[in-house]
């Protein structure tokens, strides 16, 4: 497993599952503060064309493009079929956000050779690693 300053200086393309077209959402937070820090932000989310000046997708499968980290933004319950598809599209990292957990789906991520990152958040840790 990478080290959270290799994960960050080795991914380019963060799919951000359950991103909000809300400002004051975390989720939205957190995309613009990844995004300005030079990440590619995808926004996975059925109800949205567009955020951020990406092209939103309704889900993980539709991205045409590779996916680095996929972030989660989502209720631990709706993890399983998120790994699931971040596998199969071969994502490299599955990170959960704060308060977001799934330890069957971390392992079966681990298992098909992922990074799983679980209940912290990306913004924190990027920021940790840039003081």
């Amino acid at each position: 497993m990478k080290t959270r300053d290799d994960l960050f200086s080795t991914s380019q393309t963060i799919a951000i599952v359950g991103l909000s077209d809300n400002p004051e959402r975390d989720s939205y937070k957190v995309a613009q503060y990844m995004q300005n820090a030079g990440y590619r932000i995808i926004p996975v989310n059925p109800k949205l064309t567009h955020l951020l000046g990406e092209t939103a997708y309704a889900s993980l499968s539709d991205i045409p493009i590779s996916v680095d980290i996929v972030n989660i933004f989502r209720r631990s319950d709706a993890v399983p079929p998120i790994v699931d598809e971040a596998i199969a599209i071969g994502a490299k990292t599955i990170w959960m956000q704060l308060g977001v957990s799934h330890e069957s789906a971390a392992d079966k991520a681990k298992a098909q050779g992922l990074s799983v990152i679980m209940d912290k958040c990306i913004k924190i840790e990027h920021a940790a690693l840039e003081s």
